[in-house]
């Protein structure tokens, strides 16, 4: 089904377009990534280098390639779809034989002035597709099994190759983001049901297999399984990062330590504390306060997100406003759960906010289509 502007609709042109720039989003991204600048800065000793200049030039960049993406009419990103997913599914299987190796994962590729994760990239290519796919898809058909198949294999394709890295979060991502722009173009609540309790079947499965002839998972695996469980079971060994976390967040308390005053990180007992575990060193420093504080902003950009995608009348542009926001809201949630202790440590960022060139410039990459989908939605 291709878009064609209900009769009487309005379509900003030219440098008007400006006019119509969600500017609202865009101050609330800049929010939240100075929050990161300033976090970056005090992990570092309260020194710009190495990682939080860096991050304000990548800033820089992405919020540069928003504004490019944003005036470039949203029919055109459509139109892109397809040879996006399958560049990105290139890129993915390319990471199989030149990926670079790094913490004990083969996730990028080395372009020689940046290291590319190809899975970031996945992200936003897969809530095309499938924008794109149901934009063309007649509603009456959304449901009907016949119709659910490609969808279903677009999103496992991807799922499969980064789980091969490899990632679980991030394929988790890839797997929860498919299913919400599925379920926002109508697709009925019987299929999710069934795949939960598919998912549960699962991991039932897998649990009793443990000290059987046909154990699913290796021992380290069912490690991993039972320190999320109960961390305090090896305190120096894998629960090491989620209990350090946990120290870091309770000395917090209500208002924190201050600005660079958080003994966890500055110490080095906090691991990875630029990056999947930078929300700890917030809630150590400035507390319960700052936290929540910064939860709201995301909450702030997630409603209008939302709004955005609720009024606007192209079918694909709604669906990618609610995939990208979905993306979005999943990124923080996840890593916060993990942080916490709610969720197993699966390596997921706090998005705008740690340290990292491909989410950072994918991320703005997003929201550039979602802003361009609300400057050229029909008025």
């Amino acid at each position: 089904m291709s878009f064609v502007p209900p009769p009487g609709s309005r379509i900003p042109s030219g440098p008007a377009k400006i006019l119509y720039f969600h500017w609202g989003i865009a101050v609330l991204l800049a929010a939240v990534s100075c929050v990161g600048f300033l976090m970056l800065f005090s992990v570092a000793d309260g020194s710009l280098e190495p990682w939080s200049q860096r991050q304000m030039m990548r800033f820089g960049a992405g919020f540069a390639l928003m504004l490019v993406v944003a005036m470039i009419n949203i029919r055109f990103w459509r139109s892109l779809a397809i040879p996006s997913y399958l560049g990105s599914l290139a890129l993915l299987v390319a990471v199989e034989f030149i990926g670079e190796v790094g913490m004990g994962a083969q996730r990028w590729i080395d372009l020689g002035f940046f290291q590319l994760q190809p899975s970031e990239v996945m992200k936003i290519a897969l809530v095309l597709v499938l924008a794109r796919y149901y934009d063309w898809l007649d509603p009456e058909k959304v449901s009907r099994p016949l119709w659910v198949i490609p969808p279903v294999i677009l999103t496992l394709l991807p799922m499969g190759l980064v789980l091969m890295q490899p990632d679980l979060g991030t394929a988790l991502l890839l797997g929860i983001g498919a299913a919400v722009v599925m379920f926002l173009a109508g697709v009925s609540l019987w299929y999710f049901g069934t795949a939960a309790l598919a998912a549960c079947a699962v991991v039932f499965t897998v649990m009793t297999s443990q000290g059987t002839d046909w154990q699913l998972l290796k021992d380290y695996q069912f490690r991993r399984i039972s320190t999320f469980l109960d961390p305090s079971s090896d305190p120096l060994g894998a629960g090491y990062h989620i209990t350090q976390s946990t120290i870091a967040m309770g000395s917090g308390g209500l208002t924190g330590r201050g600005f660079m005053q958080g003994t966890q990180s500055r110490l080095n007992f906090l691991p990875e504390k630029h990056t999947d575990f930078i929300f700890t060193t917030l809630s150590e420093e400035f507390g319960f306060v700052g936290s929540i504080s910064l939860l709201g902003l995301y909450t702030l950009i997630i409603a209008l997100g939302t709004l955005s995608a609720l009024t606007n009348r192209d079918r694909f542009g709604s669906l990618v406003t609610g995939g990208i926001t979905a993306t979005f809201f999943l990124y923080f949630a996840i890593n916060m759960a993990m942080v916490m202790g709610l969720a197993p440590v699966v390596g997921v960022p706090l998005p705008l906010v740690s340290y990292g060139g491909s989410a950072m410039l994918v991320l703005m990459g997003a929201f550039g289509l979602l802003q361009s989908a609300h400057v050229h939605k029909p008025r």
